[in-house]
C-alpha cells in the first residue's frame, strides 16, 4: 500500500498511530487495507500535499462531527493558502524586476528595490497592487 501512494511504510504506520487509518487485517505481519481505507490514505495524502494541512486538521476532518468544526478548519486553510499566493504574487513581482532592472548591481542601486524595503521596514505589508511601479 506504502508504494502505491509513494509513501514508507513508517509514515502508514504512524497514521495508523494517530488514528487516521486502520487496516482491515494483518496476514503474516503485513497489513491488508479496504477500499474505505485506501480512500481515508488518498484524502490524507490529498489534503497534506495540496492543502498543507496538518494531521490534526485532516484527523478533524476525516472525523466530519456534527458540530461542523471541520468547516472552520478548512476556511483557516483556504485563508492560508490565500495569503501564500499574495506572497508568492509579490515575490514574482520583485524577482521579474530583479531579471529586468537596468541597474548594474540591483541589490544596492535600484530605486524600486530600496523603497520596497523602507517599506517592509515600516511595517507595511506590501502587496503587488501597492508596490511602486518599476522602472525598468
Amino acid at each position: 500500500m506504502a508504494r502505491l501512494f509513494g509513501l514508507t511504510v513508517s509514515t502508514l504506520r504512524y497514521w495508523e498511530e494517530r488514528g487516521l487509518v486502520s487496516a482491515a487485517e494483518r496476514r503474516g505481519g503485513r497489513r491488508w487495507y479496504g477500499a474505505a481505507e485506501l480512500h481515508r490514505i488518498g484524502l490524507i495524502q490529498m489534503w497534506q500535499d495540496t492543502g498543507r494541512m496538518s494531521l490534526d486538521e485532516i484527523s478533524l476532518l476525516l472525523d466530519g462531527g456534527g458540530d461542523g468544526a471541520w468547516r472552520d478548519v478548512v476556511l483557516d486553510r483556504l485563508q492560508a493558502i490565500d495569503e501564500q499566493i499574495e506572497r508568492l504574487q509579490a515575490g514574482r513581482l520583485h524577482l521579474t524586476h530583479l531579471l529586468n532592472c537596468p541597474c548594474g548591481n540591483p541589490a544596492s542601486e535600484c530605486e524600486y528595490l530600496r523603497e520596497t524595503v523602507v517599506r517592509r521596514m515600516a511595517g507595511h505589508p506590501v502587496t503587488p497592487e501597492e508596490l511602486p511601479r518599476p522602472r525598468t
